[in-house]
């Protein structure tokens, strides 16, 4: 008799373990019943959120509440194991979120200006942005006379001085720095996407809406009296460039502008006066 009804315990005591845990898949949600906030709403508009893939690290989707302004908010943290059970779960490559401390992520900047001020949504983009593209001619043999483009981390100044003028902390080691001493013109660009408005907006980044800006001029090395502020508006956006090794000579240029191209809205681009981006604020 005993025999009969030991594999009805076994299954009870399992239903013990995991009643804290509901198992999906290899890629679930897994919430603690310890960590739920009153009245949670688990239906597709918050589920995405709380999405976690297959190798182990969570992906933060597009929840469609951000789009509709309510105040579903999205993970900030994953929760330590509190047991031998739960550290089961998580060799498992599942982990559960602590829903009440979930935080919005903010952006890098207040919002964008209104896409009919083009001078100032320049601005705004060129400011923001802490990195860019940088379009050059290569010189690399295969590729001789092509274009190449590289990452680049930028700055126009101080987040509360802005220029408008692009500031680089370069190397001579850079294929980009080689290309610009063969021919110093070259594109910079920039993407609206890099912030938070294109994705609280859920503007893919070739959607016009989702503003990008290309700057195009001469790449000069910064004369010795504007060295000390290039400086600190490198080193104020990016601290650990002080720290980089000074073996590899390391020197500040900036682009000389010759045109403002920026797309911003649908039906077509703005090619923006530089008199008239050099007087408008980000601000």
């Amino acid at each position: 008799m005993r025999a009969r009804y030991f594999p009805l315990a076994v299954f009870a005591s399992v239903l013990c373990l995991c009643r804290s845990y509901t198992l999906r898949s290899s890629m679930s949600w897994v919430v603690s019943s310890n960590d739920v906030v009153e009245d949670a709403d688990l239906s597709e508009e918050v589920a995405p959120a709380l999405l976690v893939d297959s190798a182990g690290l969570w992906k933060q989707a597009y929840p469609s509440s951000n789009v509709l302004g309510d105040s579903v908010e999205s993970p900030a943290e994953l929760v330590k194991p509190e047991n031998d059970n739960v550290a089961q779960l998580s060799s498992s490559r599942l982990f559960s979120y602590r829903l009440e401390k979930v935080k919005k992520s903010g952006g890098s900047g207040p919002p964008p200006p209104p896409h009919q001020e083009t001078a100032r949504t320049a601005r705004y983009i060129a400011h923001y942005s802490d990195w860019g593209h940088l379009a050059t001619i290569s010189t690399l043999d295969k590729i001789n006379g092509l274009p190449f483009g590289n990452i680049f981390s930028v700055s126009d100044g101080p987040l509360d001085n802005s220029t408008g003028v692009i500031y680089f902390y370069v190397t001579p080691m850079d294929n980009s720095v080689s290309d610009l001493k063969n021919n110093p013109y070259a594109s910079l660009t920039f993407s609206e996407a890099e912030g938070e408005f294109c994705r609280q907006m859920v503007y893919d980044p070739e959607d016009p809406r989702c503003a990008r800006l290309t700057l195009t001029g001469k790449m000069v090395e910064v004369a010795p009296e504007e060295l000390a502020f290039a400086k600190e508006a490198m080193f104020s956006r990016h601290p650990v460039m002080a720290k980089w090794p000074v073996g590899h000579k390391w020197f500040f240029m900036k682009l000389e502008m010759i045109q403002v191209w920026l797309q911003d809205w649908i039906g077509g681009v703005s090619l923006i006066p530089l008199e008239d981006y050099f007087k408008a604020t980000p601000f």
